[in-house]
């Protein structure tokens, strides 16, 4: 009887063992944690904007300076964009000169960009999240997410009110200038979080890292035109305007990125 009641109680160890093992495959070997920045290089280096380096141009707007009014006002779009992106294109290419950084992706510098100086992490940045910034704009069309994206809101968020919460908070909380940003994690997961000055999830330095989708500019120099002081009224003001077909497609691509 007590060699029996050791041979069962061996077995349900064993059996408790199996299952704890059994969970931890599923739930980390087909999709493990990233170690280092080499999970990110190989990430990022399936993204179609791989192609840009410390060397790129400033891309044109999809739409007119006037297209984003009521909620962004002409003359901010273009001082905005043909003064404030213009020069943070211009010292990017200038800091990049001549160096290793000239031809390297930009999304490989930002893997190791605290090996890089200011100047190079401030402009690069500044680049970046303006280009990504652009393209997630759109004249009001009364867009929704819809689709893959739609269902990734609701599981990580429990519904698209309570992402526009979330970044609301992000952007309106953020102290001082800086960037509001929905990521997609290493897990395929959408998070929301803040980054301070032109610093992006992109980057090793970032507290958050992913792939960014939806990005909200924070500094005063792109509301204050039009809103003064009212940084809360300008992020209420955003969602009129998001381009959520471009944010889906960033979504899909970074998913197919991370989960290849």
């Amino acid at each position: 009887m007590y060699i029996l009641i050791n041979y069962l109680n061996m077995k349900k160890l064993l059996s408790s063992i199996f299952v704890v093992v059994l969970f931890s495959a599923f739930t980390f070997g087909s999709n493990p944690l990233p170690a280092d920045n080499s999970f990110w290089s190989k990430v990022f280096s399936r993204l179609s904007e791989y192609q840009l380096t410390g060397q790129s141009k400033q891309l044109p707007l999809p739409y007119a300076y006037k297209d984003l009014e009521p909620t962004i006002d002409a003359k901010t779009m273009e001082i905005h964009y043909s003064k404030h992106h213009a020069t943070y294109t211009k010292n990017m290419n200038d800091a990049t000169a001549n160096t290793d950084n000239s031809a390297k992706p930009l999304f490989q510098l930002f893997t190791e960009i605290e090996n890089s100086p200011a100047l190079v992490k401030n402009n690069a940045g500044g680049f970046y999240n303006h280009l990504l910034f652009w393209t997630i704009l759109a004249p009001e069309s009364g867009q929704a997410p819809k689709g893959e994206l739609l269902r990734a809101i609701n599981e990580s968020f429990g519904s698209m009110d309570k992402l526009k919460e979330a970044f609301s908070n992000a952007a309106k909380k953020q102290f001082g200038s800086g960037w509001a940003w929905l990521t997609v994690d290493e897990k395929g997961k959408l998070v929301v979080s803040s980054t301070p000055n032109q610093d992006n999830p992109l980057m090793s330095t970032s507290e958050v890292r992913g792939i960014p989708i939806l990005t909200l500019d924070v500094w005063e120099h792109a509301y204050y035109l039009n809103y003064q002081n009212r940084r809360a009224d300008y992020v209420d003001a955003f969602w009129k305007i998001v381009n959520w077909k471009e944010v889906g497609r960033r979504y899909e691509e970074a998913l197919v990125a991370i989960l290849y």
